[in-house]
């Protein structure tokens, strides 16, 4: 069955889009430093004020996909196909990420050009730690907080910075996920 979006919900995905929509044409155009807030707020016709009840920093503008990303990370671990392993669902689903999914060039280049962006990046990523930990557990049956399913999926979130950034992202995630499915015994 089909949901149905009310009229205020649908204002506010709208209002929430023109704003990341905003924000990333400004940083793009004239650089993440040269843009305030104040900026987008005018360019998507809305108040600071109302930009900040959207989006809770500057930064936040430009990653306005947190709960998608914590739902993509966990299906990839609960809805694996039978007979692939918690690892190589998270190799395929980093793969599939930086690949299809993931981030335009110029994207990547304002992120990694911008050392507060750069920062927020990696502190948003490493948020989803607890979660993909938690689906991790479940599926192998571990205690709720087990060190072992927490590393799992440290070491997992950490990796795609090295995957994305690497001359041939899939070499890097076989490497990467094979130690980690081999329990990482290096020569």
């Amino acid at each position: 069955m089909t949901e149905v979006i009310g009229r205020r919900e649908r204002k506010k995905a709208q209002t929430r889009q023109a704003l990341a929509d905003a924000a990333l044409e400004l940083f793009l155009e004239r650089g993440y430093d040269e843009v305030g807030v104040k900026d987008v707020a005018d360019a998507a016709d809305v108040s600071v004020t109302t930009l900040f009840k959207y989006f809770p920093s500057k930064e936040a503008l430009l990653f306005d996909q947190d709960d998608d990303i914590e739902a993509a990370l966990v299906l990839a671990v609960r809805g694996r196909p039978p007979g692939h392993t918690i690892v190589d669902a998270l190799r395929e689903h980093m793969l599939r990420d930086s690949a299809d999914g993931g981030p335009s060039e110029e994207f990547v280049r304002l992120i990694e050009s911008t050392p507060t962006l750069r920062d927020y990046a990696r502190r948003m990523w490493m948020r989803h730690e607890t979660a993909l930990a938690r689906a991790i557990a479940e599926e192998t049956g571990a205690p709720e907080g087990d060190v072992s399913c927490a590393a799992l999926a440290r070491f997992a979130l950490a990796s795609r910075e090295l995957i994305v950034g690497a001359e041939n992202p899939r070499r890097a995630a076989e490497e990467i996920f094979g130690n980690l499915g081999r329990g990482w015994r290096v020569k």
